[in-house]
């Protein structure tokens, strides 16, 4: 507390937001017994694998919306293969935010969003998913007892109090994962809304309105933050690992003079929309979950070596990462997401013009740039479950919204064209 300059009697709530997917097991005691199982640990793969094609793919879509895959069930269920010992003393499993929570409190709980991102929750019944939990042959008495996603979930206690330099009895009254917070953070919370970020990776994160699922399984489906059973409110999330780390390849690979991602945005500004033929596919960074997991690798396609330099790479690079962004909304689409506005931070891909205007243009959406982060929504979540923000729209209406994009109509056949070039070259490849 001395660090942050934060007086304790001024906090009045705390939201907490966390790394999905992982696996923190703890005994009677509340004593953690193993290491926690992280989202990106592969161990439980072939585990989830055999359990969509023993359950049946048409009871895992339809009733936990995603394959129980690499989640944490399959983490779990893991542990009760590998380590019997372990798992016959586990008093409850918990997300990493629904430790953090306990620490804090000594209270166990979690949320609906939470289970759902674990495979826990059958959309279906809207209760436990009983069925995976069967095949697994774990026992629904390790399931954290659930609580509301904005609400009380517990209070600070006395020895977490002393030990943070905080006040007893804070309420603890928001949660979420990082990605469905991230969307919090941006003001998303309804259809056709979408949270982006266009780092090293991307994502694209849509509301869906109605429960269903992409039949081929190129995305995954949670509870959103303000899901439920009478207004259903799925986060739908897609992961393109080619997106920025393309970029800055590039700039490697065509700077040596020291050119800075400024001047590069400016070099490919020269170029017509289309960058003259020259195509690129971002796919260089692993295998692509909305390629239904092809590892395609990177591709530069069409280059005339008499016509074509650096500037037309560098276009084609930030048009082939934008036409990726569109590639995976068209999937949304298809889930009956209709995608009228696109929300992200003003940062990394989003600070390109180039970037901004060509998904604005290929998609026909709305691009609203916003100075936020994961922290302060985690915060303003925190202000709504205590009722210190009365709605969304309180708690919102200081968001600094730096700049918005409208999609140019004029250029719309243009960005279109240039986007069903590179897509023929992309279903070439993953025929």
């Amino acid at each position: 507390m001395d660090e942050s300059k934060a007086d304790p009697a001024d906090i009045r709530s705390i939201g907490i937001s966390y790394q999905m997917h992982g696996l923190v097991c703890v005994d009677k005691n509340k004593q953690v017994l193993r290491p926690s199982i992280i989202w990106c640990d592969s161990r439980a793969v072939e585990i989830g694998q055999k359990a969509f094609n023993d359950l049946g793919e048409n009871y895992c879509l339809s009733h936990l919306l995603n394959s129980p895959g690499n989640f944490t069930a399959s983490k779990l269920a893991w542990v009760k293969q590998n380590e019997p010992e372990v798992f016959d003393r586990i008093y409850k499993i918990m997300l990493p935010g629904d430790y953090i929570a306990m620490r804090l409190s000594g209270e166990i709980c979690t949320t609906v969003s939470g289970l759902s991102e674990g495979m826990f929750w059958d959309f279906q019944q809207n209760a436990l998913a009983n069925g995976l939990l069967d095949y697994y042959g774990i026992d629904v008495s390790l399931i954290a007892d659930i609580k509301p996603t904005f609400g009380l979930q517990g209070e600070v206690s006395n020895a977490a109090a002393t030990e943070l330099g905080l006040k007893a009895g804070i309420p603890i009254t928001y949660r979420a994962g990082d990605q469905p917070n991230n969307a919090l953070s941006l003001n998303v919370f309804n259809p056709g809304e979408i949270a982006s970020t266009a780092g090293t990776s991307g994502v694209v994160y849509g509301v869906n309105g109605q429960i269903n699922y992409d039949p081929k399984s190129r995305v995954n489906t949670f509870a959103h933050v303000n899901h439920t059973t009478n207004n259903p409110r799925l986060g739908v999330l897609l992961c393109i690992n080619g997106t920025g780390i393309l970029n800055s390849w590039i700039r490697k690979m065509v700077g040596a003079d020291g050119l800075s991602y400024a001047a590069m945005n400016e070099l490919a500004s020269q170029v017509a929309i289309g960058s003259e033929g020259v195509c690129i596919l971002p796919f260089g960074n692993g295998s692509e979950r909305m390629l239904e997991n092809k590892e395609t690798g990177c591709s530069l396609l069409n280059v005339n070596f008499n016509r074509h330099d650096r500037r037309h790479l560098i276009r084609a690079a930030q048009e082939g990462i934008v036409f990726s962004f569109k590639y995976g909304i068209d999937i949304m689409e298809g889930m009956g997401i209709p995608v009228k506005k696109i929300h992200a931070g003003h940062a990394n891909m989003f600070l390109s013009p180039i970037f901004r205007d060509t998904l604005a243009g290929v998609t026909g959406a709305t691009i609203e740039l916003y100075d936020t982060d994961g922290a302060a929504g985690a915060a303003r979540g925190g202000g709504l479950g205590a009722g210190f923000y009365q709605n969304t729209e309180e708690a919102f209406s200081n968001l600094e919204r730096i700049a918005v994009i409208e999609p140019d109509t004029s250029k719309a056949e243009q960005y279109q064209a240039a986007y069903e070039n590179w897509k023929q070259e992309l279903e070439h490849r993953i025929q």
